[in-house]
């Protein structure tokens, strides 16, 4: 006699949060056209998607570490975006 194996929600629900977290991020990715020149915004979009493949693997392999993703993305943005203030003179 076998045991049913359990699996946990959990990690489902964690890709599902960092999904749409990673959603939320991706607008002040878009926004950044609004600061940012289109020869440091186009590697910057391509950042995210390469960030939202990365949450897909994770979620994928049911990986706790996908929730770091969306904190990864916020994170890049503001360094990027505030780098390109303070050295670049990117302004509004």
């Amino acid at each position: 006699m076998t045991l049913p194996v359990r699996t946990s929600r959990g990690p489902l629900v964690a890709a599902v949060v960092a999904g749409l977290a990673l959603l939320g991020v991706g607008l002040l990715y878009l926004a950044a056209g609004l600061l940012v020149p289109g020869w440091a915004l186009v590697p910057l979009w391509m950042l995210w998607v390469v960030l939202a493949w990365v949450l897909v693997r994770l979620a994928q392999a049911r990986s706790w570490w996908v929730l770091a993703v969306p904190v990864v993305a916020a994170l890049s943005w503001w360094l990027v975006v505030t780098a390109g203030e303070t050295w670049l003179g990117w302004q509004p």
